[in-house]
């Protein structure tokens, strides 16, 4: 089945006053002032509708739900003054799911600025025969990719497939020698006199909300675009808690939509600050629902963030370490510390294939 053409969605914050406003994060002129968790709604409905392009072909009535939300990494600070231009894509299908990757950019501004590429966003979307109870999960007629571009896209689509399941069993795996001895010396460091480090126990926060109709996608469902909205929200609170600067968000590792929250779901939002890398502090939410009746408890979301730690010139600032107590909270730490040796590794083999 042949590709639909790329969704293109343009935000025109650098002419409409009132957009603009209601996507600023700050009241005052500073670098990254654009409100990431509203860029996440959007990102999440975009997706979905690149998704029904390719599904309804196949399958007209076919609704399509986010499964999962991987690698967002912010290449550069958005600039609130100028429109910012969503650019999506399917680039691989499997059997009943496919990739959506979205580009967002600022085209060239005024004044000659230049093009900037903003983030690479990658959704997994599964295809849904119906929302109620009976729903089934569908074949998607998958497609042959045509060209370079569209080959490689796929290709770069199987690895972080295969790389999350690596994860996912990597995870499982006991630290290593030098793992042992990291966590070895942070549980000493609690045990010298006079220590004040920061506890991942210190480091959590939560917050509470209600859904209501007005947060309906699909009939008596929450839309995922508000739910991971909030779960940004709640993290960046979080992270500010860890800072002492101005916690910037760099990266989405990983949002999990592991069940769908009902209209009049009570919500409860639990944030961590499990790892501090340096200058970045890794900061891991979950999202428990709560049915109206409270005769359910289950487990909604789990997302995955990043914040770099900034000063008020936007420079990097060293972020104090956070010390986990329990076996739990070494699993988190270990685990973020993994996530950050990848991602140095990656860049690091970037820059040598660009250099």
């Amino acid at each position: 089945m042949a590709l639909p053409d790329d969704r293109v969605l343009t935000l025109p914050l650098g002419s409409d006053p009132s957009l603009r406003r209601r996507y600023m994060l700050l009241d005052e002129d500073v670098q990254g002032n654009v409100r990431f968790g509203l860029l996440l709604a959007i990102l999440d409905k975009l997706a979905e509708e690149a998704a029904l392009d390719y599904v309804r072909r196949a399958h007209p009535q076919a609704r399509v739900v986010t499964a999962a939300i991987d690698n967002i990494y912010i290449r550069n600070a958005a600039d609130v003054t100028r429109d910012m231009v969503f650019r999506a894509r399917v680039n691989f299908v499997g059997r009943t799911s496919l990739e959506v990757g979205i580009r967002v950019e600022h085209a060239e501004g005024p004044n000659g600025k230049p093009p900037a590429h903003i983030a690479s966003c990658y959704f997994t979307m599964v295809a849904r025969s119906t929302v109620g109870d009976g729903a089934e999960s569908l074949v998607i007629p998958a497609f042959e990719p045509d060209g370079e571009l569209a080959v490689r896209r796929w290709k770069r689509a199987i690895a972080r497939r295969e790389a999350h399941r690596q994860s996912l069993h990597q995870a499982q795996e006991p630290p290593s020698r030098e793992e042992y001895g990291l966590l070895a010396g942070l549980h000493a460091a609690q045990d010298q006199a006079g220590f004040q480090g920061r506890l991942a126990a210190d480091c959590v926060t939560s917050g509470w909300e209600r859904t209501y109709p007005e947060h309906e996608n699909v009939p008596s469902k929450i839309f995922g675009g508000h739910l991971i909205q909030q779960a940004y929200e709640q993290s960046a609170i979080c992270a500010e808690e860890a800072v002492e600067g101005r916690p910037v968000i760099v990266a989405v590792n990983r949002i999990n939509f592991v069940q769908p929250v009902r209209m009049g779901d009570k919500l409860h939002f639990v944030s961590r600050a499990v790892y501090a890398g340096g200058t970045s502090v890794c900061v891991e939410t979950e999202i428990i629902r709560i049915s109206r009746d409270r005769t359910q408890t289950h487990l909604s979301n789990t997302c995955v963030f990043t914040f770099a730690n900034v000063d008020a010139q936007f420079g990097s600032q060293p972020v104090s370490p956070v010390y986990p107590t329990t076996y739990a909270e070494d699993a988190r730490y270990l685990a973020a510390y993994r996530r950050h040796q990848g991602h140095l590794a990656w860049r690091a083999a970037r820059g040598r294939l660009e250099g």
